[in-house]
Parts: C-alpha cells; structure tokens; sequence
C-alpha cells in the first residue's frame, strides 16, 4: 500500500507517489478519515483521483481532477443498490492516478487487492484490525468471504499489491496515535507466510501532569524494498543527511 504521513513527521523522506498501497490498519473512532484527510495533502495536484466511500466524509482540497463516488442503499422495492464494490470497478474504467476507498469491510476486498496490482500507485485504503499483522489476516478472511481460492493466491496478491501498513488507535487519554508503521517485505514460498518488518512504534514515556500521554514514534527499521523510490528519483541517504544537517 501506499503510504504517507504527518504525525511525527518521522517518515517524511518517503515521496507519497512513491509507494503503491498504504493501508490503514484501525480501531473504531481511531481517527482515520481525519488521518486520510491529512495524507492527501501530500497528493501531487495534477493527479486525476477517485475516491470511493460509503458516506462523503473525505474532504480532500486542492486536487482538481476529483471524482467523489458514493454508494447506495436499495430503495424499498429493494432495487437501484450501488456497492462499494461496483464502484471499484467502475473507478477502473476511469483512468485514475490514485483510488481512496474510504473503507473495506468485505467482498470488495478483492476488487481493492487486484486494483492495486494493476498499476494504481498510490492507493489509500483503512480497515479495522488490532495490528497490522491481524489486519492481514482480516483482508485474507474478507477475500474468502466472496471467493474460494487458495489461501496461498491471496496472500501473494495482498503482498504485492500492498507496500506500507499503518496502525492507529485511540489511547486511553482518549488521544489518537500512530502505533506502528510496518513494511511487506514479500511472499515467502517455502513458509507460505507474508514477510513485514517494523518501520517505526510508538514508545509510551509515561503520563503529564493532566494523565495525557506522552510519547513518540521510534525508528526500529529501515525501508528495505526502494526500488520505487530510486526509480522516482529519491535517494533516502540525501534525504536523511540533509535532515541531520538540520537537526544540527
């Protein structure tokens, strides 16, 4: 997935077009539209974008080319229902840059992964999950709900398509945090497992003088597959060099 960012700014060195899927693994009332709001700040302006939701709830600003699809409820008689579903196909008919689905939730899943392996760069995606391990395997178990296929198929599919994964929650403060950052590293074929390595965490130091927590996000890895960066022109060791420079 695709993935870029504001808390902390600790992955600000990472271009958002770069990466093809960044998918939000989230708590209820974690703040994830908020923090989707937030990445598409980051979205290059000339790019023709769709978003896809169940309720309008994205507020993305300043991108020209925009298409909002929104899915429907049947009427009484039970007929004139649009799915989320139905509308990631359609988006695919639309030559997009970029696809936001606001959320998925179920058969759509599959419509969603094969997107994003069709050259859709930059695809934002949520989801609700207690980490983002356990979020991948919510996704295999959403993909099953409409097709039996060999579990095998849809973990290459979700370890191709999807590149970042990002883990918010609503703490106990009541504030809203980013917990983990992790990476796909790829599919091993003698495990059958997906590969993902820890990027950054969120590190608890205790709690101020209010009960309001105080921490930050802690590097622990490095990005490892920087294939798209490179062939974007973006050399990580310039960017973190120049930082430090900064910081001094």
């Amino acid at each position: 997935m695709k993935t870029l960012y504001l808390c902390n700014n600790p992955y600000k060195y990472v271009d958002n077009d770069i990466f093809e899927m960044d998918f939000r693994n989230i708590g209820t009332g974690s703040g994830k539209t908020t923090f989707l709001n937030a990445l598409s700040d980051f979205i290059p302006k000339d790019e023709r974008i769709i978003t896809i939701e169940d309720n309008a709830e994205l507020q993305i600003r300043g991108v020209p080319n925009l298409v909002r699809l929104e899915a429907r409820r049947p009427n009484e008689e039970g007929e004139g229902q649009i799915t989320i579903r139905d509308l990631i196909r359609a988006s695919l008919r639309m030559r997009p840059d970029r696809i936001i689905v606001g959320e998925v939730r179920g058969e759509e899943t599959i419509d969603m992964l094969q997107s994003l392996n069709t050259g859709h760069d930059g695809s934002l995606s949520t989801g609700h999950g207690n980490s983002p391990r356990d979020m991948l395997s919510r996704l295999e178990t959403m993909v099953l709900m409409d097709l039996e296929i060999p579990i095998a198929a849809i973990r290459r599919q979700i370890a191709s398509g999807i590149d970042i994964m990002i883990h918010l929650s609503r703490m106990r403060d009541r504030s809203r945090r980013v917990l983990e950052i992790i990476e796909i590293d790829g599919y091993d074929m003698q495990t059958g497992e997906i590969l993902t390595h820890t990027l950054y965490e969120f590190q608890e130091q205790g709690e101020d003088a209010r009960g309001r927590l105080q921490g930050s996000l802690v590097r622990t890895g490095s990005l490892k597959n920087r294939g798209k960066l490179l062939r974007a022109g973006i050399s990580l060791d310039d960017q973190r060099s120049g930082e430090d420079k900064h910081e001094k």
